[in-house]
């Protein structure tokens, strides 16, 4: 069956094809939901709430543009909608934003630590982080979806860079205590 084929059949609410939908999809959209949640037991959820959503606004997907990218929207829409709700944000202002540049030897520090590090970020800080430095959003998308200003989204991503730069000098220090 053609993925047109089944989008219209879970247009009609076809279980069947809404269980085919969900196992063709939820590897990839796991990982996004664990990319933006706290934990693992949160990103399950998170999944779970996005695929009701699917589910429930399928009808206005109208087979323009990646199907794939509209999945992927709404599942970064229904995990950022729980932290709006939080407001885990503190509002910030331009004037004591101090931008820092993270930078990593692959050698040295492995991409598991890494994202485990980003993984630990407060949430408003592995939020932004997230958004702007993995997928690529702007600071003005980044506002809009996280319902924030621009100050605040720029503030949040200074922040978090400082916090991973020091926690991987803390690493590597570590480690050449440990070499030596």
């Amino acid at each position: 069956m053609s993925l047109n084929q089944l989008i219209e059949q879970c247009k009609n609410n076809d279980i069947k094809a809404q269980s085919e939908l969900y196992t063709l999809f939820s590897g990839k959209l796991f990982g996004l939901c664990l990319k933006y949640s706290r934990n693992y037991t949160e990103a399950e959820d998170n999944l779970q709430d996005a695929f009701l959503t699917i589910f429930r606004k399928i009808n206005q997907y109208e087979n323009k543009g990646s199907f794939e990218g509209w999945l992927k929207r709404i599942t970064v829409n229904t995990v950022l909608q729980q932290y709006r709700k939080e407001k885990v944000f503190e509002i910030a202002h331009d004037d004591n934003i101090e931008d820092v540049d993270v930078e990593v030897d692959e050698d040295r520090v492995s991409i598991d630590y890494l994202l485990q590090i980003i993984q630990e970020l407060p949430d408003r800080y592995r939020l932004v982080f997230n958004l702007y430095v993995l997928d690529g959003y702007s600071h003005k998308d980044i506002a809009d979806m996280l319902e924030i200003n621009i100050g605040t989204s720029k503030s949040n991503l200074a922040r978090a860079r400082q916090i991973l730069k020091q926690t991987i000098e803390l690493y590597l220090a570590s480690q050449n205590l440990q070499s030596l």
